[in-house]
């Protein structure tokens, strides 16, 4: 009996249960869809970690290594309780106007990626292929790291080639490398896998192509790999300190394990926290959806409800008849979602899969996504019974007499129709009812709302990421121009002649010198800790700051927010500095965002000495008439030891894996919030007008015309559509920009200020939602022809 009603219901609203089912099914997609993503990219990024067994710190070092200083490195190790292994790996950097890749006759001048050939590490630290398996290659051959297979759609066969035009080698592409520590598009190195004969080879010539570079690599003791969790950041720090007091090598960055796992995460984890975001959007509207369903069902259906109370059936009975079709059609749609995720999230987890691989199947990828979809399941019911508790306020004997639930509500926003002498009457009467009935017409303008919120807070990302002022994210003033010199043993000197010839370039208008210096910091419990240091005057490329300024003085350090954070400093406190010989009092004067080098930073102004420099960056901006990209070529040409990148390519070229998943999820997003559009206004207007029958009827029988009421629709559509829309749209440039900055805050930007393309945001995608509405308004009052003032009192 009870199926037999069921599915007499299911049939009754063919379109309306097939739309909501296909509403409940995609919200259940996207929460096991994210769910699986998260899962994924934490079992991957730990399975490729442990393959790879990854060192926990990392000290590069841009000069060459001395006999004397390897030993002192090795007895470092030895004697250091905390250390369980290490090794010196050398790296042969390759001048980017000397390296060609697959197009033989262009250099890879604009690339912003320093190219290192090594040989295969032989203790840990592993060069991974497509299988997760220690890459080897034959002599004549290189592995490629899969950044270029799919920044450049290389291919197996490939050739590859080093050339200063009197010294050259080429190679053949055998295998593509997953790079634990540096397979992420926002770190900007790349490690290429030679054979040891050519390895030999290359290095005999590396003067003529390239520079020696050395990373200095220590794995720790009870630092284990096989979980996902930030190591015990304390012991690292320790270690790291006890490594600069030592004296060794250290003309470079340091990187330690919890900035790897942070830096590989963060762009498929930005794109698996975007899918949740939106998936909990979706779980709320579905809920408002259902609500539209259940409350225009009791409206059509209010005599037969009179009826079946009449000849004796209960509340509860009652209930439980309706209930059980959003039972079955939850069921379905949930049962039906998470078997389709299962296809959808592949596209999601590609870049996954082609960075880190695939990590053995655990239960904890079916049961995690299946519990969440499983909540949902709950969460749907127990709205459902809370709605349906209308059933208790029904009367037989009203239900049976008039056929509608005739619910009233004071109407204290006045209109008068009389004094208005301007705006068409069909519209007046149409704002008119809006006003009188907001507690109807506020479930419609939440709907708006959100689909507006679902649109543009992840177009209003996207935009703020392909931006050129994202750079500002990045600790770096705008420029046309930047140029990168890492250490080496004629840093100085070559510093010095490319200013030179900058100042000398007419096509150059502004340009700006910074030196990043290595210090210590005085942090909490009086425990000494290492500070890179910018310095500079950081006037001529100003910075946006959170809180303060940028240094005026030598007595003025500005600290980057995980910097601040950690240091527990905010602007005003002063920070006690070691220099030289000596220490220095500074006063925190700003607090600037940034997501290089694991978040940590500083800019300040003091003198500096030329032992302790790290690395140097020019910034310059050219005239309007100078093409940017010409004027890197004739710069890599010029100076091939240092890397000049356009501010643009920079972006692109760092960022693009996660730009493109993004515009993936715009055009999902963009869709899902049309198809919310399109199902909640033909529910709700199909509730509204079966609650409007006999007033219908009356205005034709007074001589309305049926496009008069029609428009009256219209107009209260549009009217709720466009509050909607506009404060969806402040909403997610608020509560948005909140959301992102959450997430962001984690790599160093606590605050992200969305970039709005006013022509996407403003009009382009509000101009669709409401042609959708309009469009959807007209054929949902197409049956208002049918209203009859005779039937209406007959019945």
């Amino acid at each position: 009996m009870l199926l037999k009603i069921v599915k007499k219901g299911f049939l009754r609203k063919k379109i309306i249960t097939t739309a909501l089912f296909i509403f409940i099914m995609l919200s259940t997609l996207l929460v096991a869809s994210g769910t699986s993503v998260i899962i994924q990219l934490c079992q991957s990024l730990n399975y490729l970690f442990v393959k790879a067994d990854l060192p926990h710190y990392i000290q590069m070092h841009g000069e060459a290594l001395s006999q004397t200083e390897r030993e002192a490195i090795e007895k470092f190790a030895a004697d250091n309780q905390l250390v369980m292994d290490q090794q010196t790996s050398e790296l042969l950097n390759i001048y980017s106007s000397n390296l060609y890749l697959k197009d033989m006759d262009t250099a890879e001048v604009n690339s912003v990626m320093d190219v290192s050939f090594v040989k295969q590490n032989e203790r840990f630290d592993y060069l991974l292929n497509l299988d997760n398996k220690i890459v080897e290659v034959a002599q004549g051959n290189i592995a490629v790291p899969v950044y270029y297979m799919q920044l450049k759609d290389m291919k197996l066969g490939d050739s590859i080639k080093v050339s200063d035009g009197s010294f050259e080698m080429t190679f053949t592409i055998s295998d593509f490398v997953r790079d634990a520590q540096m397979n992420s598009s926002m770190i900007s190195s790349k490690r290429f896998v030679m054979n040891e004969a050519d390895y030999q080879l290359l290095r005999n010539n590396i003067d003529r192509v390239g520079a020696f570079e050395y990373e200095i690599e220590f794995k720790l003791n009870n630092l284990e790999l096989n979980g996902i969790h930030f190591s015990d950041i304390n012991k690292l720090s320790e270690f790291s300190n006890e490594y600069q007091a030592a004296d060794l090598p250290n003309k470079g960055t340091e990187i330690t394990y919890h900035v790897l796992l942070l830096m590989n995460a963060i762009s498929d984890g930005l794109v698996a926290v975007v899918i949740i975001i939106i998936s909990i959007l979706l779980i709320f509207i579905s809920l408002f959806c259902l609500r539209f369903t259940i409350l225009a069902t009791l409206e059509e259906e209010y005599r037969e409800i009179g009826v079946m109370k009449a000849i004796g059936i209960g509340r509860k009975d009652l209930r439980k008849i309706y209930l059980s079709k959003y039972k079955v059609m939850a069921a379905a749609g949930a049962v039906l979602g998470y078997v389709v995720s299962f296809l959808v999230q592949k596209v999601f987890t590609k870049n996954i899969l082609l960075y880190m691989g695939t990590a053995p199947v655990s239960a904890i990828q079916i049961v995690i996504p299946l519990l969440a979809v499983f909540i949902i399941f709950l969460v749907i019911i127990q709205f459902c019974k809370h709605v349906l508790k209308k059933f208790d306020k029904i009367s037989a004997v009203e239900a049976i007499r008039s056929g509608t639930m005739g619910e009233k509500e004071s109407n204290r926003l006045q209109l008068k129709i009389s004094k208005s002498k301007v705006m068409n009457i069909n519209i007046l009467l149409g704002i008119k009812d809006v006003l009188g009935r907001l507690k109807l017409f506020r479930l419609l303008f939440f709907i708006f709302f959100l689909s507006a919120f679902i649109i543009i807070v992840p177009v209003n990302f996207l935009n703020t990421l392909q931006s050129p002022e994202f750079i500002s994210y990045m600790g770096v003033g705008r420029s046309d121009l930047r140029f990168d010199l890492q250490q080496s043993e004629d840093i100085d000197q070559r510093f010095q002649e490319v200013v030179s010839y900058i100042q000398d370039d007419e096509d150059i208008t502004t340009s700006a010198q910074f030196v990043t210096c290595r210090y210590q910091v005085l942090g909490e419990g009086d425990i000494w800790e290492n500070i890179n240091v910018e310095i500079g005057d950081f006037s001529v490329f100003p910075l946006k700051y959170l809180e303060g300024a940028a240094p005026a003085n030598e007595n003025e350090i500005a600290l980057s927010t995980l910097n601040a954070s950690g240091l527990k400093k905010g602007v005003g406190d002063t920070l006690i500095i070691q220099i030289g010989e000596q220490q220095k009092e500074l006063t925190v004067c700003g607090i600037y965002q940034d997501i290089t080098n694991g978040g940590k930073t500083a800019k300040a102004m003091f003198s500096y000495n030329e032992d302790s420099v790290l690395w140097y960056v020019i910034s310059a901006d050219v005239t309007a008439s100078t093409s940017i990209q010409e004027k890197v070529k004739e710069y890599s040409q010029s100076f091939d030891k240092v890397k000049v990148t356009n501010i643009d390519d920079y972006i692109k070229q760092t960022l693009s894996a996660t730009i493109n998943q993004i515009k993936l999820l715009v055009m999902l997003a963009f869709l899902i919030a049309v198809f919310i559009a399109v199902l909640i206004t033909s529910l709700f207007l199909k509730m509204l007008t079966a609650k409007d029958s006999s007033q219908i009827a009356i205005m034709k029988s007074l001589g309305f015309p049926i496009s008069g009421i029609r428009v009256q629709y219209v107009t209260k559509t549009l009217l709720v559509l466009a509050v909607g829309i506009i404060l969806g749209t402040i909403a997610a440039n608020t509560l948005g920009e909140g959301l992102v900055s959450t997430f962001m805050s984690a790599v160093g930007a606590s605050k992200i200020e969305f970039i709005i393309n006013p022509w996407m945001s403003y009009l382009l995608c509000p101009c669709v939602l409401i042609l959708t509405v309009v469009i959807t308004t007209f054929l949902s009052v197409l049956s208002i022809g049918k209203f009859s003032i005779t039937k209406t009192i007959v019945e």
